[in-house]
């Protein structure tokens, strides 16, 4: 999930009607391909569609809208095999912005739908600080909260732009990320991933 997110960050960050694709190598040694396709847009907003499949099964779909001054808004819609489905909102709002420097608040709520007619309906909800230094290396630090399962999700990724051109970006994450609930707690384990992406013209 955490590296379907970061993605979904990397196809989003531009403002134009650009079009983009992805693949991403997770440390857990799943696979996400995701793409962006601009659907309409000019040199202040753009609104574009998601999609993307894991190695797990998963697929997305949504819609997002990206503001020239580093604002965004998305919904996504995701069917998870053995699960159930996840209807997501989520908002981007730009702190901080300049030549050096790139902050970021974002935050989400997900409505969990399981298959399991035993389990109702719940919801999550959290958010991150994105920062960014000259395009090239950032890190961000999130939560998520599940009151149904009295669980909270922390999250530490740092980031790295390995190579960058108008046309090809390649991007390295890595980090941590923990749970706790009055049931079970784990400890701060590792993740990452490695992911290629395309952009393609799209005006």
């Amino acid at each position: 999930m955490l590296s379907f997110v970061i993605v979904l960050a990397v196809l989003c960050a531009g403002v134009h009607s650009q079009n983009a694709a992805s693949y991403t190598i997770n440390s857990d040694g799943t696979t996400n391909i995701a793409g962006k396709i601009g659907l309409a847009g000019n040199d202040q907003n753009a609104l574009s569609a998601l999609i993307s499949k894991s190695s797990t099964g998963a697929i997305s779909k949504g819609l997002a809208w990206d503001n020239a001054n580093g604002h965004g808004l998305s919904v996504s819609q995701a069917n998870i095999p053995g699960f159930g489905s996840q209807l997501t909102g989520a908002g981007k709002l730009n702190l901080l912005h300049n030549e050096n420097h790139n902050l970021n608040a974002n935050a989400f709520v997900t409505k969990n739908m399981p298959n399991i007619p035993q389990v109702p309906n719940f919801n999550t909800v959290g958010g991150n600080l994105d920062y960014t230094f000259k395009d090239r290396v950032g890190a961000t630090l999130g939560a998520a909260r599940t009151p149904f399962l009295q669980r909270t999700d922390y999250s530490a990724m740092g980031k790295l732009n390995l190579f960058q051109s108008p046309s090809t970006s390649v991007d390295l994450n890595a980090g941590f990320s923990k749970s706790v609930s009055p049931h079970f707690n784990t400890k701060w384990e590792p993740s990452g991933g490695l992911s290629f992406t395309r952009f393609f013209n799209g005006k």
